[in-house]
């Protein structure tokens, strides 16, 4: 039956930094690839923080795979990175550039629709000369298989098509992962959500604001008591004339504490600290959301079946260690590894000994000894106990821990830019609230300026995205409180208070009387996966160039 698809060598679906990456070195090595892209534009559907890393021990970085990436895909490098341990309006920073420096060549933040949409033009060029190219509004929705091996891909909106390598980079909600067994929904501990506000801002407002020059940028995280006690912290980028302001936080903790993450996003940019950057003038440009595998607990240790190579989010590559926080230099070392991996194994005449091969190399060139740390995976199953947790909670809370914040108040530092000892913090609410907050009341300083922004509500921060509305893309398999309530807290688009969003309280009449039950509307989605999780429901991509579209992401 598959004689008759269309054949490539290779399909690479996703043409963000990962995919990119796979697509144009199988390119360079004369390897015949088709590329699908779900947007209407690459980068239309992405949202990062973002910055992105050239790692000294990587073997590949993006700006070695394409030569002028820094100069026409990104917006600043990044030379100062902070830290704030916030304490109420008290707040005590630590410089952390060394920590961010360590191994790294360069640093930059990005926005993904430039970003992507410049790798897609690049990316297209090259496939083109090898009979391939790239397609967008091409929603990949699952996988061909004959005789039970994975052969190729389905899509909403062209014939089957089969493939010697299929290279799956289409993000974090990966169809292609999930439908070949490798990836699931079923824990939000595995998962962080991120949510982030792009802010206009002229470049040399920026340049006065934060002390730089046009050739310098600075990268800020936030922790402490600012959150309601949600395991997570916040984080400012700056780019060439924006910003980019927003947080990430574990899932569970974001449901554990029944907190809204619009409230959460507006509890940072309203803090006295960020009064000095942002001024008078606050205008938000786009409002997005994204979730974020946590790669100490789901980067896939084998990536791979039959056919079909996971790089990217869709394998969990998300390295989430305290305030190191990186993800896209990994999927571009991912992507590049897999088409290495597919020439070797085709030029022995094993081609279907390629995903093997990647997964090989991925341990070999120590990708993944940075994902999921060794000393993290034989600490963990005590430090993130109930009983060592709250035995250290307390004991830095107490008179005790708090002189010894005191005392070792220069050595705080220097552990905080210990790569070592980030691959050792538990994820518990130790490392970002608790000891964060002790940091700021015991040794911060109280911040005297004012204030002054007033965010968008969240029916103007939906307002504001560009939508092409399909046709529904998510059902609600049990519509009960039970089942489903979560969702209306943890959607992006969603709140208790707001009925507009996707998620929504109804109250209905049944034999028993009243029952709070959950109902849904996909037409504001910002198509994160958040609901997938936290709710009982069937959930997909909307089709190829529908749903949000992202101008900034």
């Amino acid at each position: 039956m598959t004689d008759n698809y269309e054949h490539y060598e290779a399909v690479v679906v996703g043409a963000g930094p990962g995919g990119a990456a796979a697509a144009a070195t199988l390119a360079d090595l004369d390897v015949e690839t088709l590329v699908l892209e779900r947007g209407v534009e690459a980068g239309s559907k992405n949202v990062s923080g973002g910055l992105i890393y050239a790692e000294e021990s990587a073997p590949y970085t993006i700006d070695t795979i394409f030569p002028d990436f820094r100069a026409e895909a990104t917006e600043r490098p990044v030379t100062t990175n902070y830290i704030h341990n916030i304490a109420g309006e008290t707040v005590k920073t630590y410089d952390l550039s060394e920590l961010h420096h360590h191994d790294t060549e360069w640093a930059d933040s990005v926005l993904r629709r430039n970003m992507d949409s410049w790798l897609e033009t690049r990316v297209h060029e090259k496939t083109r000369e090898t009979g391939g190219g790239l397609l967008i509004g091409v929603h990949a929705t699952g996988l061909v298989r004959d005789g039970g091996e994975i052969v190729g891909v389905r899509t909403d909106e062209l014939e089957p098509i089969t493939a010697d390598l299929i290279v799956a980079a289409d993000g974090v909600n990966s169809e292609l992962a999930r439908d070949a067994g490798l990836m699931d929904w079923d824990a939000p501990d595995e998962w962080f959500q991120g949510v982030k506000a792009v802010v206009d801002m002229p470049e040399d407002e920026i340049n006065e604001r934060f002390g730089i020059d046009s050739d310098e940028g600075e990268a800020h995280l936030f922790s402490g008591d600012l959150y309601d006690g949600v395991r997570g912290g916040g984080f400012l980028y700056t780019n060439r004339d924006t910003l980019s302001i927003g947080n990430v936080f574990h899932l569970d903790s974001i449901v554990e504490e029944k907190v809204e993450v619009n409230d959460l996003l507006d509890a940072l940019l309203t803090h006295p600290l960020l009064a000095q950057w942002l001024g008078d003038n606050y205008h938000e440009l786009e409002y997005s959301a994204k979730l974020v595998p946590d790669s100490k607990k789901v980067a896939h240790r084998d990536p791979q079946q039959d056919r079909l190579v996971l790089v990217g989010d869709a394998a969990g590559q998300m390295q989430a260690q305290g305030p190191i926080i990186k993800g896209m230099n990994h999927a571009v070392t991912a992507g590049a590894l897999a088409a290495e991996a597919f020439v070797e194994a085709k030029s022995r005449g094993d081609a279907r000994s390629a995903g093997a091969l990647y997964t090989r190399k991925l341990h070999d060139e120590g990708v993944m000894d940075k994902l999921r740390p060794t000393v993290y995976e034989v600490t963990s199953p005590i430090t993130e106990t109930d009983a060592v947790t709250g035995i250290a909670n307390a004991v830095a809370t107490s008179p005790v821990g708090r002189v010894g914040v005191r005392a070792f108040s220069g050595v705080l530092e220097r552990l905080y830019n210990s790569p070592f000892v980030m691959k050792l913090m538990p994820d518990t609410n130790l490392g970002y609230v608790t000891v964060p907050t002790v940091i700021g009341e015991e040794l911060g300083e109280r911040v005297t300026d004012e204030n002054t922004v007033e965010p968008p509500n969240l029916a103007d921060r939906i307002g504001d995205l560009t939508y092409d509305v399909g046709e529904p893309h998510i059902e609600i398999r049990a519509n009960s409180w039970e089942a489903s309530g979560d969702a209306i807290r943890a959607c992006p688009v969603s709140s208790m208070d707001y009925g507009g969003g996707c998620y929504r309280q109804e109250t209905v009449e049944s034999d028993d009387g009243e029952e709070q039950v959950v109902s849904l509307d996909t037409q504001p989605c910002v198509e994160c996966g958040t609901c997938a999780i936290v709710a009982d429901t069937e959930w997909t991509h909307p089709a190829g160039g529908k749903g949000v579209d992202f101008k900034y992401g």
